[in-house]
């Protein structure tokens, strides 16, 4: 049995609390590692924050501004040298496109020579499949990517969503929060199958809790509908009757719901309140309009209804929620399409996954201080098509 067998066996038959302890046993023996840390992202994508037991932790690495951080941001291994003929390996841990962290293994440089970067890669990224298993059972790696305290809301949040990103050969999906650690009511959803990719953008109503359960109610009855088969617009229909059952119109929620054909780039949308698109194409930046429909609960059964549009390969979409171009710096000037154009232009070259943080970096700079008064929501598309 080679020994990349034997390190998929010791991952997948760990104890899910133990799998930082299997990979770097396994490395040791097998590789003749020095040492194996596990790095996991924290909810803001700012640091790296490590997995071990104190008090013999490290300390957490800069996502901008350290090797790891690069190499999770390229999503590339990166060797940087260590001592004594060591080097020190920063290896993605990634699952089909979702960035979790970076695993960072300290060995002597014979070990890469020997096909033994291709097999460290392997073994990241069967971790990283191990845990999204092992979240079921441990809260060990939610609790590791925590630099600060959620609250309650927050957290209701961050367990509603897909992930933060995720890719096919057909797209690349990326999206962040802001604050990270105090969301409110603001969301995205997204599945996909052979030949669909569905998406939702989600801009909440109200503050703290109620909006999370308002944005709870909407999401699930939105996921209930599609998990039936249901068509977009019955989707919005099923769940504006949801919130209108609760709330009675006293809350709604406002949601932008894609329905992206793989092998067509043919696009079915419903516009049911504030979230914006803008697409980037060929250079040149503009925002996309649909006819606006009423957010989802707002009165009692709404009829909803598809438009279309057509994506082209190299096609660029930014979706943003009113807490992004509302935004209002000290003077009281919105933030607006043309500085938001001018925002996606200056991020054209990043990847996906990179877009949403870079703007809501450019957002903080104009709001002129570090927290927002409301939530705000970027997710970045990038069409490939077929």
């Amino acid at each position: 049995m080679n020994r990349f067998v034997t390190a998929e066996r010791a991952l997948r038959t760990a104890a899910p609390y133990e799998l930082i302890d299997a990979v770097r046993r396994v490395l040791v023996e097998q590789y003749a590692a020095r040492s194996a840390e596990l790095f996991m992202v924290d909810y803001g994508l700012t640091v790296l924050q490590p997995v071990s037991a104190l008090p013999h932790s490290p300390e957490p690495l800069p996502v901008h501004g350290s090797t790891a951080g690069r190499a999770f941001a390229a999503q590339e291994p990166l060797v940087e040298p260590d001592r004594d003929g060591l080097v020190r390996a920063h290896l993605p841990v990634t699952v089909r496109g979702d960035r979790l962290g970076v695993l960072s293994v300290t060995l002597p440089e014979g070990e890469l020579a020997r096909n033994g970067r291709a097999e460290l890669c392997e073994i990241a990224e069967v971790l990283g499949h191990e845990i999204v298993v092992a979240d079921r059972d441990t809260d060990l790696y939610l609790q590791a990517r925590r630099k600060d305290r959620l609250t309650l809301a927050a957290e209701m949040q961050w367990q509603l969503l897909p992930g933060c990103s995720c890719s096919s050969p057909e797209y690349e999906l990326g999206a962040q929060l802001e604050p990270a650690y105090a969301i409110f009511g603001d969301n995205f959803d997204w599945a996909a199958t052979a030949d669909r990719l569905m998406l939702y953008v989600t801009n909440g109503m109200g503050e703290g809790i109620e909006a999370s359960l308002l944005t709870n109610l909407a999401i699930n009855a939105l996921r209930n509908a599609r998990r039936a088969g249901l068509s977009l617009a019955d989707q919005a229909a099923l769940a504006d009757q949801a919130v209108y059952a609760h709330y009675q119109g006293r809350s709604y929620l406002s949601v932008l719901m894609f329905d992206f054909d793989l092998a067509t780039g043919r696009v079915r949308v419903v516009d049911a309140g504030s979230p914006q698109m803008l697409r980037l194409r060929g250079g040149t930046v503009e925002r996309v309009t649909f006819d606006a429909q009423l957010p989802l609960g707002m009165f009692e059964e709404t009829d909803y209804v598809t438009q279309e549009f057509q994506v082209e390969p190299g096609d660029r979409l930014v979706f943003v929620s009113d807490g992004v171009y509302a935004v209002a710096d000290p003077k009281g000037e919105a933030y607006g399409d043309a500085a938001l154009a001018r925002a996606i232009q200056s991020t054209r070259l990043l990847p996906a996954a990179e877009v949403p943080r870079a703007l809501l970096r450019e957002l903080s700079g104009h709001r002129g201080r570090p927290l927002p008064d409301d939530d705000a929501l970027v997710v970045c598309l990038d069409w490939h098509g077929r």
